[in-house]
């Protein structure tokens, strides 16, 4: 008792006391209590690394490739960076724009960190991941959310509504695109208009563009805000290997910025994990040289997995199932739910399926579930048809 009130009575930041778990993660924990239960709820393949990509570990690891890298990255991932975005959007990108960082998830909090200081907010595109508005508001800032619209054919962006939402205590406009978790993609002309927002507005775009790569119209890759930005914009965009290379637990990602925060975020980089294993770095080398092979096999995976998605809820009237034109989520409604996130608990008590609910990405999201189909078709098949049979 005594250990309990001392501990209520500790003082720290005001902007972590109420901070959230994600209701991802409490759905996740009921699955643990159901050996049988098909986990959907987080966002990963179940395709292992792709052995290349481990080979060029183990090999750096023999090799001695084990103490501390530059903060910014060794330099042949940074190179092979560079030579990645020349072969997917033609670009030409200077050296000094780019930092190899130990996530994804670390490049959003580094660029926070740049921007943000509390009593600001931050713009942010929903539904969104809920590591995003939890970033920002560790930082001591507000989120304001701006959401999509929903449709049979897709969603979409009123960017009068962005513009609405901010003001002169906006730092920056976050959005993901392909979104996680609905996949909507922005247009080249989308990304124009809103670069051209932000500029008017003296405030930064941070894009998030780590599902580039899983994209069903035939192209290399949806279309990137560097495509249409200028050197010194004040952007920053967010990649990762996670996802185009089935490597979510390596933690390796890279961040595209303006020349002149090369050193900070390199101090940053640093000070927020001393970088990624550097026999993470060399496998990243390999990823990019060495995976494109296995880049067409995910993309062929998840194009089979959305497609058992939509068969699978399309003949029963009370799913409600947007198009998926990237990335490999399905974000759908369930008519005559209001609880979501008690009715995804009841679904794997029941049924066995793990599913992330609407809320997580944001408010207004009640009633709406997240499935990852970047799944083998035996496996999703199994959890789809549990899904259908309870609903």
């Amino acid at each position: 008792m005594v250990h309990a009130q001392q501990q209520s009575t500790l003082a720290f930041r005001e902007a972590l006391r109420h901070m959230r778990t994600q209701r991802i993660v409490e759905v996740n924990r009921v699955c643990r209590d159901y050996p049988d239960a098909i986990s959907l709820c987080f966002g990963e393949s179940d395709l292992p690394t792709p052995a290349v990509v481990r080979q060029a570990a183990a090999s750096a690891m023999e090799a001695g490739k084990t103490l501390y890298a530059d903060r910014r990255g060794i330099a042949p991932l940074r190179s092979a960076i560079q030579a990645y975005h020349k072969r997917t959007h033609g670009l030409d990108l200077d050296s000094e724009r780019i930092s190899a960082t130990s996530s994804g998830m670390t490049s959003i909090m580094i660029a926070l960190q740049c921007l943000v200081e509390p009593g600001d907010n931050v713009v942010v595109v929903a539904p969104v991941w809920p590591n995003v508005p939890i970033a920002v508001e560790s930082m001591g800032a507000t989120v304001r959310f701006v959401g999509l619209d929903a449709s049979p054919e897709g969603w979409s962006l009123d960017l009068s509504r962005v513009d609405d939402a901010c003001d002169d205590r906006t730092r920056a406009v976050f959005v993901a695109s392909p979104g996680n978790p609905t996949g909507w993609t922005l247009t080249s002309a989308e990304q124009r208009a809103l670069l051209d927002l932000a500029r008017r507005r003296g405030t930064w775009v941070i894009a998030d563009e780590v599902y580039n790569r899983i994209v069903y119209d035939g192209s290399v890759a949806t279309p990137s805000f560097l495509e249409v930005a200028h050197d010194d914009d004040a952007l920053f965009v967010v990649q990762s290997f996670s996802k185009t290379w089935s490597m979510t637990g390596w933690r390796l990602g890279w961040l595209v910025h303006p020349a002149a925060l090369a050193h900070q975020v390199g101090n940053l980089s640093a000070i927020n994990s001393t970088g990624s294993a550097t026999f993470v770095q060399h496998a990243g080398v390999a990823a990019i040289h060495e995976g494109e092979p296995f880049v067409e096999e995910m993309r062929a995976r998840c194009a089979l997995g959305r497609d058992l998605v939509m068969d699978a809820l399309k003949g029963n009237d009370r799913f409600r199932v947007p198009h998926v034109p990237a990335a490999f989520y399905s974000f759908f409604r369930i008519d005559g739910v209001d609880d979501d996130l008690e009715y995804a608990k009841q679904l794997v008590a029941r049924a066995g399926v793990g599913l992330a609910p609407g809320t997580a990405f944001g408010p207004g999201y009640e009633g709406y579930f997240r499935i990852c189909f970047a799944q083998s078709p035996e496996r999703l098949s199994k959890a789809l048809d549990r899904l259908v049979a309870a609903v």
